[in-house]
């Protein structure tokens, strides 16, 4: 592609893509010799189904000109799909079961399915103990070797391999966390790899560290790092992290005193260097708030979070050196915003509110990082994850 073609908002495009590890193909060329710009988002909602009318894993398609978000279907039988995840050719989709009991052990599920090239439903594969109970995050890593899972009852992570024709092998490793005391019991709440695939990253709750591994790409084990872990703040709750597109800065979301905490990142050391925190919550608010989800924009210039109990997604301005400057707080037209969700190209931010049962669409200001809400929110059941997969 010439320079003089690849206008602004293909750069931003193909600098997500880069991010998410996903390629686009539909639409039309807007100029000779540039790639076609997408119309569309496959969107693979995760759910809770114990006491609530979800039926499983919902479909739905969302309209990159317009933001209109539509349901067309739903995978039912899937107990609890609380995450999501896709494989790099985006030929099988995983999801954990968030479970505490799973063939009669302590332990919870990851679920395997096929995904139909050509109308995205998911067809049931197999399933494997998570070996720990409730499993919340999970991640395929590049090579799509391996599922990486965080169990948050459990306090420990583990990696199931990916057989042929994507069903699932028993885990191949299992590393337990430890709390130094018993009121610090281990929550793992999520496992990320870094864009070189050589260490993982997992925030843990119940012991307010982020444990670093290194990973075997080839063996699928994780071992713990020098140093094993870093610090947050005493009561923080580290909960989610999100890697700059850059991959020199990592962003931390506390679930329990609603901070954002922002580190220098060394992918070849894997060292984490603390920067920054700052609050998720105006200085005046006086409720129950509780962070969730964290997430920076495709070209790397802003980072969003959601609060459950303020309802509301934080949006800070990241400068050259990941600092943070506060931009606002958005409404999230619901109740209990769990995850959300930006689409590659950095048009829309979507947002599942738990408690309200609704996914809500905004239009984003690539200028500002501003939000603004586009139609009316999609009633879906207890929808908890958003999975953007490229149509």
């Amino acid at each position: 592609m010439s320079q003089r073609h690849l206008t602004r908002r293909h750069f931003l495009y193909l600098a997500g893509l880069g991010t998410a590890g996903t390629l686009f193909a539909c639409g039309d060329d807007k100029e000779p010799g540039t790639p076609p710009l997408p119309r569309e988002v496959w969107v693979y909602v995760g759910t809770y189904t114990t006491g609530q009318q979800s039926q499983g894993i919902y479909l739905c398609r969302l309209d990159l000109e317009t933001g209109a978000l539509q349901q067309v279907g739903v995978t039912p039988g899937v107990t609890d799909p609380s995450y999501l995840a896709v494989d790099r050719q985006r030929r099988h989709l995983y999801a954990v079961n968030e479970l505490t009991t799973f063939e009669g052990r302590p332990s919870g599920a990851v679920s395997a399915f096929a995904i139909d090239p050509d109308t995205h439903a998911l067809t049931f594969l197999n399933q494997q103990a998570s070996q720990g109970g409730a499993p919340c995050h999970l991640e395929v890593n590049a090579e799509d070797g391996f599922v990486l899972v965080a169990n948050y009852v459990g306090g420990n992570v583990a990696v199931l391999p990916i057989q042929e024709g994507g069903r699932l092998g028993p885990a191949v490793d299992v590393d337990q966390h430890e709390g130094s005391r018993p009121e610090t019991s281990p929550h793992a709440h999520q496992i990320r790899l870094d864009a070189g695939q050589k260490h993982a990253l997992v925030p843990d709750l119940g012991t307010d560290k982020i444990m670093i591994y290194r990973f075997d790409a080839g063996q699928g084990t994780l071992t713990p790092h020098t140093p094993a872990s870093v610090s947050t703040a005493p009561g923080a709750g580290p909960r989610h992290l999100a890697f700059h597109p850059n991959g020199r800065f990592v962003f931390n979301i506390n679930e329990l005193n609603s901070t954002l905490t922002a580190f220098a990142y060394d992918g070849e050391r894997g060292t984490l260097t603390p920067l920054q925190t700052v609050s998720t919550l105006p200085a005046d608010f006086t409720g129950d708030s509780y962070c969730a989800d964290v997430h920076v924009s495709p070209d790397g210039k802003f980072l969003y979070g959601s609060n459950r109990g303020h309802n509301s997604i934080v949006v800070y301005a990241i400068g050259p050196a990941g600092e943070l400057t506060y931009v606002e707080h958005v409404s999230t037209q619901g109740n209990w915003p769990r995850n959300f969700a930006i689409d590659a190209t950095g048009s829309f931010l979507l947002v599942a509110n738990q408690r309200s049962h609704s996914i809500v669409t905004f239009r984003r200001d690539a200028q500002t990082g501003k939000l603004t809400p586009v139609g009316a929110p999609l009633e879906v059941p207890a929808p908890v994850c958003l999975l953007l997969v490229p149509a």
